[in-house]
């Protein structure tokens, strides 16, 4: 069953997620991909946490669908099996791991030659949380009524904005906006950046997002719709929404996690089964 869910990770946090995904106004398949791991088992709990995942595929009708899926199966697989190694690393490794096997699958039938897939992962660990991606899918925190990108798209015009080239609302619609310059699965190597732990605290709302969200509405629309007196079910829906209002030019995934203190829980965080969120166990 698929479904929204809410899990305790720490002494004082909980953590309710819900993923949702939709192909857009243009697209007839949708290449994007989604996930939320949550373990029943305190011993994983404990040690690895929660993980959440959105997968933009690239390359194409099936293989970009293809790359996405398998991104976050093999990132959720791998994560959770490796015993040896901390969780940041375990994830950056995993993320390595899933790129040779999506290559090796790409190299071995002419009908995946080229795919490759963007991505962000979150990790919620007892009181601290960081990220991995590649490429442009973003997370951004919302604290305090305030949304912060926590993420630097590995792109063409990203690099020009860093050297202050072109500003970020020139970017957004720069002939090269869409030129990545790194993604899961279409080299041998990839190079994962993976964030320092930050605390978080309780109200933390984390948004994770392909670009599907990010080129069709600007970062203020985003905070309004995320500032908004609803639960993370419905912002999602409502994110959804607007992206598709202002074209949905693309697939969109959105990613919402959000950080409570226990005696928050059950207000207005009412677990619904959807069709949008991968919850396992």
């Amino acid at each position: 069953m698929l479904e929204t869910r809410e899990i305790k990770v720490g002494e004082a946090m909980t953590v309710v997620a819900s993923v949702q995904t939709d192909a857009g106004c243009i697209r007839d398949s949708n290449e994007d991909s989604g996930r939320h791991v949550a373990p029943n088992d305190l011993e994983t709990r404990v040690s690895k946490g929660t993980l959440t995942i959105v997968a933009d595929g690239m390359g194409g009708h099936a293989s970009g669908e293809v790359a996405s899926q398998m991104a976050v199966e093999l990132i959720s697989e791998f994560y959770y099996a490796d015993d040896e190694q901390d969780a940041p690393n375990a994830l950056k490794t995993a993320i390595e791991m899933a790129n040779t096997q999506i290559f090796e699958a790409s190299a071995s039938d002419e009908k995946l030659f080229g795919m490759g897939t963007t991505l962000v992962a979150l990790v919620v660990l007892e009181n601290l949380a960081f990220s991995a991606h590649v490429g442009d899918s973003r997370l951004y925190r919302m604290r305090f009524g305030q949304l912060e990108m926590m993420t630097t798209d590995h792109s063409q015009v990203m690099e020009m904005v860093k050297h202050g080239i072109i500003s970020m609302d020139e970017a957004r619609n720069h002939d090269d906006k869409n030129v990545i310059l790194r993604a899961v699965g279409t080299q041998d190597h990839v190079e994962v950046e993976v964030s320092e732990p930050l605390e978080i605290e309780s109200g933390d709302t984390f948004l994770l997002c392909s670009d599907g969200l990010s080129d069709m509405i600007d970062d203020p629309q985003i905070e309004l719709i995320m500032r908004a007196e609803h639960d993370i079910h419905v912002k999602g829906e409502q994110l959804v929404a607007a992206a598709k209002e202002f074209g949905g030019h693309d697939n969109i995934t959105v990613g919402i996690v959000r950080i409570d203190a226990p005696e928050t829980r059950g207000i207005n965080r009412s677990v619904r089964v959807t069709r949008e969120v991968e919850a396992f166990v």
